[in-house]
């Protein structure tokens, strides 16, 4: 009996002790909640007092798109609600602090969930944040039917061209985006894009009326390979996505090599390369991707870059907006200039 209480005592006390020492990372994360919680509720009183470049954008475009085809208003306004906190990327923000204080179960390690936080942190960089929304303000300029430019894109046949990509039709910048819909699994097994709510209509109402016929649904098998440009899949999938949907994308991506292979047949990965047709992204986009790849390879340095990141240049202010511009004669800042 004397021994199991000397026993017990030596289990508390170790418990003790190791409750003493702490968990350097678990530190790392209480101390960058409040720093990524913060900064994306900057983000989102930017997006309310219209300083997001290309959220202004979205409300031009929406305002003219809705003029010239009325009965694709409530498409429209769905897209509007991307230029506000209540658009599908800025409530993912949300979505993925919550599930980083609530659910730390969903993480493979503690340093997992404290790279989701610097992940979160500079996705609601407000230059990066508005490079994002150039897809949903790019769907909306292909809506026009051609009288709206395309922003910081190439337009439509000139990334064809450049990466040799087959036409999915209107709203193809947001396939592959969780944000807007999800790949599905039919009896045959193999995945197809379907959207989510309103966005259905991007399908059903706009293949029509622009190409005359319906696309149909769009395969992965077809997608991944012969995809075009979009800023989502080429610079801020890592950013943009929860590593949740980051795994799911990896496991069907390899489920869809694997199938090829077994039939003899090679299939280049949907980001095994960029797609061109970027056109005026911003430098922080570039760098920003740049440090994905760090994060890819899971750098040894990560204290330093976690310390680096609550004080470096994506810690942007509001006028940073301002030095935004396109570089291709594509695109244009205004709307006179058509195709």
């Amino acid at each position: 009996m004397a021994q199991m209480q000397i026993f017990r005592i030596a289990i508390f006390a170790l418990t003790a002790i190791l409750m003493g020492c702490g968990d350097p990372v678990l530190e790392q994360i209480d101390a960058q909640i409040p720093l990524t919680e913060q900064r994306v509720q900057q983000l989102g009183e930017m997006l309310d007092s219209g300083q997001v470049r290309n959220a202004k954008f979205i409300n031009d475009y929406a305002d003219k798109v809705a003029e010239k085809s009325p009965q694709l208003d409530q498409l429209v306004n769905e897209f509007r609600k991307d230029a506000t906190t209540q658009g599908p990327l800025y409530l993912a923000l949300l979505d993925r602090i919550n599930t980083v204080k609530s659910q730390p179960q969903m993480f493979a390690s503690s340093q997992a969930r404290f790279e989701e936080l610097l992940n979160i942190y500079q996705a609601a960089d407000p230059i990066l944040y508005s490079d994002a929304l150039s897809d949903p303000l790019n769907v909306l300029a292909d809506m026009s039917g051609g009288d709206l430019p395309r922003v910081n894109s190439l337009s439509k046949a000139q990334s064809m061209a450049a990466n040799n990509a087959q036409d999915f039709g209107v709203g193809e910048q947001l396939i592959g985006n969780p944000a807007y819909g999800q790949w599905q699994t039919g009896s045959n097994g193999m995945s197809f894009w379907a959207w989510y709510g309103m966005y259905r209509m991007l399908d059903d109402v706009l293949d029509i009326g622009y190409s005359r016929k319906r696309r149909g649904k769009v395969y992965y098998s077809n997608w991944g390979r012969s995809r075009n440009y979009s800023y989502y899949n080429d610079y801020g999938r890592t950013r943009y996505s929860s590593p949740t949907q980051l795994r799911k994308q990896t496991q069907l991506d390899t489920r869809t090599r694997k199938s090829f292979e077994s039939r003899g047949q090679k299939f280049n990965s949907a980001y095994s390369k960029n797609r061109s047709g970027a056109s005026g992204v911003s430098s922080q986009s570039k760098t920003a991707q740049a440090s994905a790849s760090k994060f890819s390879a899971r750098s040894t340095n990560k204290s330093k870059y976690a310390k680096s990141s609550k004080t470096s240049k994506y810690a942007s202010k509001s006028k940073s907006n301002s030095s935004f511009r396109n570089s291709s004669s594509s695109t244009s800042r205004g709307f006179r200039r058509g195709k």
